[in-house]
C-alpha cells in the first residue's frame, strides 16, 4: 500500500507506547479530507502524519477494512482496545498523554539489573519457578523472590518470573534489545523475551534464607489431581509432555484464566476447530492440531498443578502440559524440532544463515509481507523473486521480507550471535525456521533475475519553456500545437482554465501561449480526440456540481506560428452527461461512440458505478449500474478502457480486469486479478495508486495475442521504495515506451507522494521478459501528482506539471507547483541522426487500402525502415486515454511506398494516428492520418446552434 497510512489500514497505539510525530495540517488537497461526525468523548482531529513500515509511527494493533472503512470504525476499534491515537489518512486522538515507552528498569529498590541472559526450558539459567499474586511486573517478581528468600530474580516472556541463588547451566549475558517483551500487567518495563530473562540481583540482606515459593497459578494444594475423564466426545486425556524443551509445543495460547478448567479449554479451543488442547501452570490453555518443535514426553508426575477452575483436575505444571486429544485413539501428532530450509528450495536461492535486525530496531528490508497462518519460506522467496528482489528474509514466522543485499550490508548487524536465534517455526511450515525475534532466515538468490540496461546513449531532458498554468490534460492537436487543461475556480486565480502552446514560438514566450476558456472546473476529467473530420478533443467530468456533467468540445485550428479563432465549446443545459462524473475514463468504441465509465459523484462523492454512452441515446435514461464499480470505490477511478482485437472491451479497476461485450456490457470473462505490489495482492492499479496500463504494439498481420501492461506498484525501479509509482507510460514510434516522473513513495492525492523519481526510463517489449528496461537520463525538476507526459510530433516528450502539495513537517511545501515545461530527448534523438521525412496527400484512410509516401532516408534504405501509426491520444493523471501503437505492412519501390492500412475496426478503432517512418532507430517528424472515417456520425453530434460541427 505504500510506506504512508493506508486508505483502508488503521494503525493503532497503546496508552504504553509514546509516539513522537509530526503533525501538519494540510491547507489544500487535492481529494478533500472528510471530516467524522460522532467520535467518542475526549477524540480530535490531529492532522496529517508520516508513517513507515519498517518503523511504524502508530504500532498498536491494526483493523482493515476494504470495503467500509470509515473515519468512526477506525477510532472505535481503536478506543475499544484502550488505545489513545488512531489514525488513517489523519491521526485522531483520544486527548490523553501517552505514558513513556518501555524501558530496562535499572533498578526496583535494591534489586538492580544485571541485563539480559538467555534461558531455555530444559537447562533453566534459574531454576525455581514462581506464581507472583496480583499484577505481574518487575516489582512483583522481585518481590516473590524476596519473600522467599532469594537473591536473583529473572522475569520471561512477559509473565513468568523465576528465583534462584546463583546462574545455572552456563546462563549467560545475552544482547539486551533480546530482552524485548512488556511487562503484561505494566507496558513500561520489559519483562524478559523468548528464552530470555531480564535478571535482577538483590544488593541488600536478605529476610531468611531460600524457602519453597508458591508454583506459579496457586500451584499443588497438596491436594491430589488426576486428568479429566468425564469430558465430551471424543475428548480424552493423552499424556503429559514437557514444553519449552525446544520451543513452546503450542502455537496459540489464549488468554490467561483463572477460572480455567479442562472443559472450559476445549470448548474454547474446539470452537476454533482445533482438536488438541494443552494446559500448563494451572491457568493457561493452549489449542492446536499438531503438537510442535518435537514435544517429548514426561513424568506423569509432573503434571500435578490443579487447573485453577478445578483443582482436582490436572493442569499441567511448570513447563509440563496436560494434553488432552479429540483424535482417534487420543493420537498426539507431533513434528519434529524445525531446522533451516536449506534444501529444496526454489531455483537459484541459497540459505545464508541467521543475521540480526539493525540497531535500534531498524528494518533490514522495508518490504514486509505478513501472512499470520500460512507464511513458508518457498512462497516467501517466490514473491520476492516475481518482484525483482534478490534477498529475502522471514522473521517471528509469519513475516516475510524482500530486499536487496545493499540492504543487508547497510542496516543487518552482521550474523546472529548464534544460528539458533532463528527459532521460530514458519506459520504454514512448522518442521522449518523462519527467523525469531529480531532475528531473519536470510537467503540470497544466485542468479540474475532482471537486467537493467545501461546504454551510452540515454537521451536528456531539455528545458523548453515557463509555463502559465500547472495542466490537468495534456492534449496534442492535429494543429501540431498542445492543448492544456487546468482547474477553473479552484485553481489560479483569474485563470481561464484553458491555454495552448504553439511549439514553432517557444522562444518567444509572449506569443508561445494562447488563452482558451472553459465554462466548468475539468478538475480530474477525462479526454480523448474523436474520430470526426476535426479531430475535436472531447473533454467529460469535473470537480463537482454542474462541472461533474460536463461535456466540452474544442477542434484545433490555426497551424505553426498562426493562432487559431476556435475555442472550448460548453453548455450544460443543451449538453451534459446523464450521470455526474469525477475521475471518469472514456473510450471511442469500435463502432464510433464513446464510452464513459466509472468516477464518483463530485470530489470525495459517493461512488458513481455506471457507465454510459454519447451521444446520449434517445428514450430516457440509459446508462447501466456494474457492479464490480460499486464494490471498488474508491480505489478504481479513472479506470483502464480498450478495445480489442476480438471486439470486445478490456477494463481495469483496482487490482481487478474483466472483458465487456460492447453491446450488451455484460462480463464475457472476469480476469486474473492484476498484480499487485510485493507486499500485498490487493494493491490496486487505478487512482489512487495510480498507474497506468498501455497496450503493447500490434504488427502486420496481427496474428499476436494483444499484449497489456500495467505500470507495476512496487519494484520497477521507479518505485523502490514500494509507494505507488504515478509513473507515466509514453508510447514512442519505435514500439518502445518513456518511463517518467512520479514518485518512488505514497499515493495519488492528500500529498501523500514523496521522494520523486527523477529519473526517465526505457521499456522495450521487444526484449526478454525481466530485460526489458534500461535507465536514461535524469532531471532536477519533481514531477509528482498532476504531471503528464505527451509524445510530440517530432518524437520528442514533452513533460509538464506537478502539484502534489506534499508539505515539510512546520506546514512548508517540499515540493512546488511546477509551470516549467520540459521536454525528453529520447535517445533516437540523441545520437546526431538526421530525421527521415516523407510526403502523403491522402490521410483519410479506409481499412485494408493502401496509401501512398515517398520518402526521404538519411542512414539507410527503405529495407531497414519501419512505419508507425500512434494513436491520438490526450492524456491525464497517467491516464492515456485510447493509447495504441501500430506497425503496418508496407512495400516500398525506390523511396516510392505503399503503407496497407490496417485490416478492421478491432485492430484499430477508428481515430486520427500519428503516422511515423523509422530511418533505421531514427523516427521523422509525424503526420496525422485518420483511419477508419466517423462511423458513429460524431462529426454532427451535437446538433444546437452554439456548437460548430465539422461533418463526417
Amino acid at each position: 500500500m505504500g510506506p504512508f497510512l493506508s486508505l483502508v489500514t488503521v494503525l493503532a497505539i497503546a496508552p504504553h507506547i509514546s509516539i513522537a510525530s509530526h503533525v501538519s495540517h494540510l491547507t489544500h488537497l487535492h481529494r478533500q479530507i472528510a471530516r467524522a461526525s460522532t467520535l467518542p468523548a475526549g477524540w480530535t482531529a490531529q492532522g496529517c502524519v508520516t508513517d513507515n513500515p519498517g518503523a511504524r509511527t502508530l504500532s498498536g494493533d491494526t483493523f482493515t477494512d476494504t470495503a467500509a472503512m470509515t473515519v468512526e470504525s477506525c477510532v472505535n476499534f481503536c478506543n475499544n482496545k484502550g488505545f489513545i491515537f488512531a489514525g488513517r489518512l489523519n491521526l485522531f486522538w483520544s486527548g490523553q498523554q501517552p505514558p513513556p515507552p518501555p524501558q530496562t528498569v535499572p533498578s526496583v529498590g535494591l534489586w538492580k539489573s544485571l541485563g539480559c541472559y538467555n534461558d531455555t526450558a530444559a537447562a533453566r539459567t534459574l531454576s525455581v519457578p514462581v506464581g507472583v499474586t496480583g499484577n505481574f511486573s518487575v516489582e512483583s517478581c522481585t518481590d516473590t523472590c524476596f519473600n522467599a528468600g532469594y537473591p536473583l530474580s529473572g522475569m520471561e516472556f512477559a509473565d513468568e518470573c523465576y528465583c534462584d541463588t546463583e546462574f545455572r547451566n552456563f546462563g549467560a549475558p545475552a544482547t539486551l534489545a533480546d530482552c524485548n517483551m512488556p511487562c503484561k500487567d505494566n507496558g513500561t518495563e520489559f519483562c524478559g523475551g523468548p528464552n530470555r530473562l531480564n535478571v535482577y540481583n538483590f544488593t541488600g540482606t536478605l529476610p531468611h534464607g531460600p524457602v519453597t515459593p508458591p508454583p506459579p497459578g496457586g500451584g499443588n494444594t497438596g491436594t491430589p489431581v488426576f486428568p479429566a475423564s468425564n469430558l465430551p466426545s471424543p475428548w480424552k486425556y493423552a499424556a503429559c509432555y514437557v514444553d519449552n524443551a525446544h520451543g513452546r509445543i503450542f502455537q496459540t495460547e489464549l488468554p490467561d484464566n483463572q477460572n480455567v478448567t479442562v472443559e472450559s479449554c476445549i470448548a474454547s479451543c474446539a470452537a476454533q476447530n482445533n482438536t488438541l488442547i494443552g494446559l500448563e501452570f494451572s491457568v493457561q490453555c493452549f489449542c492446536g492440531n499438531t503438537l510442535v518443535n518435537g514435544a517429548t514426553l514426561g513424568a506423569e508426575a509432573d503434571c500435578n498443578m490443579g487447573c485453577g477452575g478445578n483443582a482436582t483436575e490436572a493442569c499441567g505444571g511448570p513447563n509440563r502440559l496436560s494434553v488432552y486429544s479429540a483424535q482417534p485413539n487420543a493420537t498426539v501428532p507431533s513434528l519434529p524440532v524445525p531446522i533451516p530450509k536449506n534444501t529444496s528450495l526454489p531455483s537459484g536461492w541459497n540459505y545464508a544463515g541467521c543475521i540480526q535486525e539493525g540497531e535500534g530496531g531498524a528494518r533490514v528490508f522495508s518490504h514486509e509481507i505478513i501472512n499470520e497462518a500460512n507464511t513458508t519460506v518457498d512462497a516467501c522467496l517466490s514473491r520476492c523473486q516475481l518482484y525483482g528482489f534478490p534477498a529475502a528474509g522471514l522473521e517471528f514466522g509469519n513475516q516475510c521480507f524482500c530486499g536487496d543485499f545493499a540492504d543487508v550490508t547497510a542496516t543487518s548487524q552482521g550474523p546472529a550471535p548464534e544460528d539458533t536465534d532463528c527459532s521460530v517455526p514458519c506459520s504454514g511450515d512448522l518442521i522449518h525456521l523462519c527467523g525469531g525475534p529480531d532475528r531473519l532466515s536470510y537467503y540470497t538468490f544466485n542468479n540474475t533475475i532482471d537486467v537493467w540496461h545501461t546504454p551510452a546513449n540515454i537521451g536528456r531532458y531539455e528545458f523548453l519553456i515557463g509555463g502559465v498554468v500547472v495542466p490537468l490534460v495534456a492534449t496534442v492537436g492535429i494543429n501540431g500545437k498542445v492543448n492544456f487543461l487546468e482547474k477553473l475556480g479552484t485553481g489560479f486565480p483569474n485563470s481561464t482554465g484553458a491555454y495552448e502552446l504553439d511549439l514553432s514560438l517557444v522562444d518567444d514566450f509572449s506569443k508561445a501561449w494562447r488563452e482558451l476558456h472553459v465554462h466548468s472546473d475539468v478538475f480530474c476529467s477525462g479526454s480523448l480526440i474523436l474520430p470526426d473530420k476535426a479531430a475535436r478533443v472531447l473533454n467529460v467530468g469535473g470537480w463537482s456540481l454542474d462541472s461533474t456533467f460536463g461535456v466540452r468540445l474544442y477542434a484545433p485550428d490555426g497551424s505553426a506560428g498562426v493562432n487559431g479563432t476556435n475555442d472550448w465549446e460548453e453548455n450544460f443545459n443543451e449538453l451534459a452527461l446523464q450521470r455526474g462524473r469525477w475521475y471518469p475514463s472514456a473510450l471511442v468504441m469500435t463502432n464510433g461512440s464513446v464510452l464513459v465509465v466509472g468516477g464518483e459523484q463530485g470530489s470525495n462523492g459517493a461512488p458513481e458505478p455506471t457507465l454510459e454512452i454519447l451521444p446520449t441515446p434517445a428514450g430516457g435514461q440509459t446508462f447501466l449500474f456494474m457492479d464490480w464499480l460499486n464494490r471498488t470505490d474508491p480505489n478504481n477511478l479513472y479506470p483502464f478502457l480498450h478495445n480489442l482485437p476480438s471486439g470486445n472491451i478490456f477494463v481495469g479497476y483496482y487490482n481487478e480486469a474483466r472483458i465487456l461485450n460492447p453491446k450488451t456490457f455484460d462480463t464475457i470473462t472476469v480476469l486474473p486479478n492484476m498484480p499487485g505490489s510485493v507486499t500485498t495482492e490487493t494493491a490496486g492499479r487505478t487512482y489512487p495508486m495510480e498507474g497506468t496500463a498501455v497496450l503493447l504494439p500490434q504488427h502486420a498481420p496481427y496474428t499476436d495475442p494483444l499484449g497489456i501492461l500495467p505500470t507495476l506498484l512496487g519494484r520497477l525501479s521507479v518505485c523502490p521504495r514500494n509507494g505507488s509509482c504515478l509513473a507515466w507510460l509514453v508510447t514512442l514510434p519505435d514500439g518502445t515506451f518513456l518511463i517518467v516522473n512520479g514518485a518512488e513513495q505514497g499515493v495519488a492525492g492528500f500529498g501523500l507522494a514523496d521522494f520523486p523519481n527523477l529519473s526517465a526510463l526505457l521499456y522495450d517489449p521487444s526484449q526478454p521478459v525481466h530485460q526489458r528496461i534500461s535507465i536514461l537520463n535524469n532531471t532536477i525538476v519533481a514531477r509528482l501528482y498532476h504531471s503528464e507526459a505527451t509524445l510530440l510530433p517530432d518524437g520528442r516528450v514533452l513533460i509538464s506539471g506537478s502539484d502534489p502539495q506534499t508539505l515539510f513537517p512546520n506546514g512548508t511545501v517540499k515540493f512546488p507547483e511546477e509551470f516549467r515545461i520540459e521536454v525528453y530527448v529520447p535517445p533516437y534523438l540523441n545520437q546526431g541522426f538526421t530525421q527521415p521525412s516523407y510526403t502523403i496527400t491522402e490521410t483519410d484512410w479506409a481499412y485494408g487500402q493502401t496509401y501512398a509516401i515517398t520518402v526521404k532516408l538519411h542512414q539507410g534504405t527503405t529495407a531497414n525502415m519501419r512505419v508507425s501509426l500512434v494513436a491520438a491520444t490526450s492524456s491525464t493523471h497517467g491516464n492515456i486515454m485510447g493509447g495504441r501503437t501500430i506497425f503496418p505492412a508496407f512495400k516500398c519501390t525506390g523511396n516510392n511506398c505503399l503503407i496497407t492500412a490496417p485490416p478492421n475496426v478491432n485492430v484499430s478503432p477508428p481515430g486520427w494516428h500519428q503516422l511515423f517512418i523509422l530511418d533505421g532507430p531514427t523516427p521523422s517528424h509525424s503526420q496525422f492520418v485518420r483511419i477508419g472515417g466517423d462511423p458513429g456520425a460524431l462529426g454532427n453530434w451535437p446538433d444546437f446552434p452554439d456548437f460548430q460541427v465539422p461533418g463526417v
